[in-house]
């Protein structure tokens, strides 16, 4: 199998674009890390190249993947045969949001 070229517009502590970094971890893919968050080229890179504004966005070999989980990310390079199957488990949740975007945790109130 052939290397894929992958660059991921991704923030630097995002649930989801955590997730893209598990999977890319998991088949040992290399790839370029883009900040979105911290270098506003990338983020005006990413919006032009993915048409979106949503993130992660993930390029592999040319084809955008925009607004990804890394289980889309996994299931995409599977179905390409882009990486062949394993039981290597992700080193952090793929499917996950951003803290912010987790829903609230609300307390139990009981009638009296």
């Amino acid at each position: 199998m052939n290397t894929p070229k992958i660059i991921a517009y991704l923030k630097p502590t995002c649930g989801w674009s955590q997730g893209v970094r598990a999977v890319l971890r998991k088949y040992a893919l290399p790839f370029e890390d883009r900040d979105i968050i911290n270098d506003p080229a990338q983020r005006e890179e990413m919006i032009a190249r993915s048409g979106q504004m949503l993130s992660p966005c993930v390029e592999i070999d040319g084809r955008m993947l925009a607004d990804v989980s890394g289980e889309e990310v996994e299931a995409y390079l599977l179905a390409n045969r882009l990486v062949s199957p394993t039981d290597r488990p992700a080193d952090a949740p793929t499917n996950q949001p951003c803290a912010h975007e987790a829903p609230a945790h609300t307390p139990l109130q009981f009638g009296r």
